[in-house]
């Protein structure tokens, strides 16, 4: 393997339990950058892609909480300072790292435009998880209140969920293949990028949703032409019978058994589920391609061979 795209999880920009600062943040994303490097170290090439469901809800928060001072922005507008922010993060805290190591690499972040099919059915079934989590009492008051979908997610509480059509096309894609031959780390389809469909006029209009940023991660992974999509999430391996006496964590896992683990109902929806998803997609697209699931702390030994879950063929 030579080409990576890394799917950076929750976890690696923001610590549970710590509040949401920008300084927090930072704090966290420095932490995972040293993981990056190692990668890096080890002379991988990788682009890197993020989620974004707790940042972009705290900042449409922010922004209706503000409205009666300042005229409240649209979700996808929301999604663009979300993907500014963490790339900024992403942008200092990779860099800081790599310099201080020696290594001779700029990072930079592309403000990502995603296309997604304006008649996708998933428009009319909410179902991303963004912002904090809530009690269920909690939950329902803001429901009634905003009339807003809020649903439970995968045991953690309560939170607001949102449309999340498949990723079509990356707008910028050329831009990154442009800058990923010229030996930058780049950084893209920031939260699954900011979902856009295409007028009858073939102009481009932000929507609101939220792209699962694994999904597209595996639509850019294989645009990318990489040789594995690296999903870096809070568990080292894939799990059957999650949070049960009888879990089996699983190391190496084939495309026809991940298919039966789904049909049984192995994975949660919003949690386990899309990484799956995004993973098979990935893996049947072109013989000898691998996807990995596993923690932050275990990437480098996951892409040996040592850690983590691999899926293939």
């Amino acid at each position: 393997m030579k080409k990576l795209v890394i799917a950076l999880g929750g976890n690696a920009l923001q610590e549970a339990g710590k509040p949401a600062t920008a300084e927090a943040q930072l704090e966290v994303v420095e932490k995972t950058s040293e993981y990056i490097a190692d990668i890096v170290e080890q002379g991988y090439e990788i682009i890197v892609a993020h989620g974004n469901g707790p940042q972009v809800g705290r900042i449409v928060i922010q922004n209706e909480t503000a409205g009666s001072v300042t005229p409240a922005m649209p979700f996808d507008v929301c999604g663009a300072m979300s993907q500014g922010m963490i790339g900024y993060h992403i942008q200092q805290g990779l860099s800081k790292v790599l310099r201080h190591r020696g290594i001779n690499k700029n990072v930079v972040t592309v403000v990502t435009q995603v296309v997604v099919d304006k008649n996708d059915p998933k428009f009319k079934a909410p179902s991303k998880p963004i912002g904090p989590f809530y009690n269920e009492e909690e939950a329902k008051k803001i429901a009634a209140q905003k009339g807003y979908t809020m649903k439970e997610d995968a045991g953690r509480g309560w939170r607001r969920v949102v449309a999340s059509p498949l990723p079509c096309e990356i707008v910028e894609l050329d831009a990154v293949k442009t800058l990923n031959d010229a030996g930058f780390v780049v950084v893209t389809v920031g939260g699954g990028g900011i979902p856009v469909i295409r007028n009858d006029a073939g102009d481009l209009e932000g929507v609101a949703a939220v792209i699962d940023k694994d999904l597209a991660s595996e639509k850019l992974a294989r645009d990318m032409d990489a040789d594995a999509l690296v999903i870096l999430t809070a568990v080292e391996k894939v799990s059957i019978n999650f949070n049960k006496p009888d879990q089996q964590d699983i190391d190496t896992m084939t495309v026809a058994e991940a298919r039966q683990y789904i049909k049984e109902g192995h994975f949660a929806p919003g949690s386990m589920l899309p990484k799956i998803e995004a993973a098979l997609n990935f893996v049947e697209s072109k013989a000898g391609r691998v996807a990995i699931i596993t923690s932050l702390d275990k990437a480098v030994d996951a892409i040996a061979g040592k850690a983590g879950t691999t899926i293939k063929q």
